[in-house]
């Protein structure tokens, strides 16, 4: 007979990848988890713009690359992750955000986490691509932030924001074209990453990510609490 979860108070999450496409609501999922456990999301973009701001050696060495134009190293990357890790508030554990997005990333931080108490677990948020492609060509935001869906949550009157009246915009960056190139680039730079936690027992997880988003929480939770208590974890 299986033990029954802890609860969250008893819980400590570790370091949590959370997986999946464009759209699926990654960024959503990593506040309420971060509220729930009090613990950091530790994100590349934010890690880079911060050395750029405070024009550390490390950001220095990005910027330079960037602006030609490269990407920036899997080197560089690790070890401004490295010094993120060092910091106090990711005892308990931390919600990765952007990282690892290579095969080689992955590995690097199984590495780097050997002494740690525990190894990182990936949840995949599953969402099927015709679902994701009206998520966002559908969105629609007002001047006051207000956000619709033309499909799924529309306004009251087409085109126009219920709350203020004005009329509602699409993002540049929110139509077909778009969504299907950046499917295309995380196919291409997420797959091994997915196939390496898979590959690992007990450190891989989906959810469906198609429900509303409370229903989502829990089905995160319960995956990160029954891989926690995995044998092989």
């Amino acid at each position: 007979m299986s033990k029954p979860l802890p609860n969250a108070s008893d819980f400590l999450p570790g370091p949590v990848l959370l997986l999946g496409a464009p759209g699926v609501g990654k960024g959503t999922q990593a506040k309420l988890l971060m509220e729930e456990f009090n613990i950091p999301q530790i994100s590349t973009g934010d890690l880079l713009r911060e050395h750029r701001n405070n024009n550390t050696s490390l950001g220095r060495m990005a910027g330079d690359l960037m602006s030609q134009g490269k990407f920036v190293p899997d080197d560089l990357v690790n070890e401004m992750v490295a010094e993120r890790l060092a910091e106090r508030d990711t005892e308990h554990g931390y919600i990765l955000d952007g990282f690892p997005r290579t095969l080689n990333q992955a590995e690097w931080l199984d590495t780097k986490l050997v002494a740690y108490m525990l190894p990182v677990v990936a949840v995949c948020i599953n969402v099927e691509q015709d679902v994701l492609l009206k998520r966002i060509t559908g969105r629609r935001i007002s001047k006051a932030g207000a956000i619709y869906n033309i499909y799924t949550s529309p306004p009251k009157v087409e085109g126009i924001c219920d709350i203020d009246g004005t009329p509602l915009e699409q993002r540049a960056d929110d139509t077909e074209a778009v969504f299907h190139e950046r499917m295309k680039a995380f196919h291409a730079k997420t797959s091994a990453v997915i196939e390496y936690y898979r590959s690992h027992g007990g450190r891989f997880a989906e959810v469906d990510g198609d429900r509303p988003v409370e229903e989502v929480t829990k089905g995160i939770r319960a995956a990160l609490l029954e891989l926690r208590h995995h044998p092989e974890s």
